[in-house]
């Protein structure tokens, strides 16, 4: 079976009650994960007796549970044959490293280009997984953002690698390209993040809806003024290398968003000989490395590496030569 069942029935039993109607759902349906479970409740589309509840609901022994899956709906996006490279494939997942400038799936503004619609035509039976419009989807990463990325191409790995991103047993390894150099060859951030008390389109650590968020570093790789640092994510909150960077000083190169004002002259007082054409960059230098997880069938330990885009090995390469 490669999606949940259309209706299901069950008794909650002894062993059962008290606990949350959403999580029962869950671990009663296969391939069901429990957001998915809460949304279907909140739609209306379970029940406990014949009566709606709310997906917190604490469920009672004899009780029965109804529900229904509707179709996964049908996506007004549509396959695109765009070329992918591929790190590692089977029938259960795919592990891409996504290119920069690339969205990853279909939002207002951005139907078509994306991971997604490259996806639809490389699987084609990726759409519909678990009634999501974002088939096969557990995280993302920015559109400037490179690097790899896991897709499940069925609703059982797409619950189990999504259990593993929540319970943080996903390791996600990152490289930056930042200004100046630390005082300390390592260390670590840990700084709640949350979003902007007054730009709403950006993430600060002064924040009134503060989560935590945890990052180390380590120097790979220094240079005039900039150094390469490795950087591995705890937690996985928006833009928390690059707020994180922005935070301990050393702002990710190119970064638009959480870059100081002048920071296009201050690259260009460090390569003076910089490339116009090909060394400027136009986007944070962020590239997501390395990522280790268990396979969601044989449970067998994975990591993948993903290798710099052309872009960030470029700027690299400049740093080199100017600081020989």
């Amino acid at each position: 079976m490669s999606n949940p069942p259309s209706s299901f029935t069950f008794r909650v039993d002894h062993a059962q009650a008290g606990g949350r109607l959403d999580a029962l759902v869950a671990s009663e349906v296969d391939y069901c994960s429990r957001s998915f479970a809460a949304t279907l409740i909140r739609q209306g589309c379970i029940s406990v007796d014949g009566v709606s509840r709310k997906p917190g609901y604490a469920v009672k022994a004899g009780e029965v549970v109804c529900g229904t899956i509707a179709p996964a709906e049908t996506t007004s996006f549509l396959p695109e044959n765009i070329r992918l490279h591929i790190l590692y494939e089977d029938p259960d997942l795919i592990v891409v490293n996504k290119a920069p400038g690339m969205v990853v799936h279909p939002a207002p503004g951005h139907r078509s280009g994306t991971l997604v619609n490259a996806l639809m035509h490389h699987c084609p039976d990726l759409a519909g997984i678990s009634g999501s419009l974002r088939p096969g989807i557990v995280h993302r990463l920015d559109k400037d953002t490179s690097g790899a990325l896991v897709v499940a191409k069925n609703s059982r790995a797409m619950h189990h690698l999504a259990a593993q991103f929540k319970s943080r047993a996903v390791r996600k390894q990152y490289l930056a390209l930042v200004y100046g150099i630390p005082g300390n060859h390592t260390g670590s951030i840990d700084e709640p993040i949350g979003r902007h008390p007054v730009d709403r389109k950006k993430m600060s650590v002064t924040t009134h809806t503060p989560r935590s968020a945890l990052t180390f570093w380590r120097v790979i790789e220094t240079f005039t003024k900039a150094c390469l640092l490795e950087l591995d994510i705890r937690t996985g909150r928006t833009h928390q290398i690059r707020v994180h960077c922005k935070t301990m000083g050393h702002p990710v190169i190119g970064d638009p968003v959480y870059g100081n004002r002048g920071d296009k002259k201050r690259l260009a007082s460090i390569l003076p000989e910089l490339d116009q054409a090909a060394g400027v960059p136009d986007r944070q230098m962020l590239h997501a490395w390395r990522l280790s997880f268990s396979h969601p069938v044989t449970d067998e330990r994975m990591t993948m590496e993903a290798p710099l885009p052309s872009d960030m090995r470029v700027l690299v390469d400049q740093f080199r030569q100017a600081s020989s």
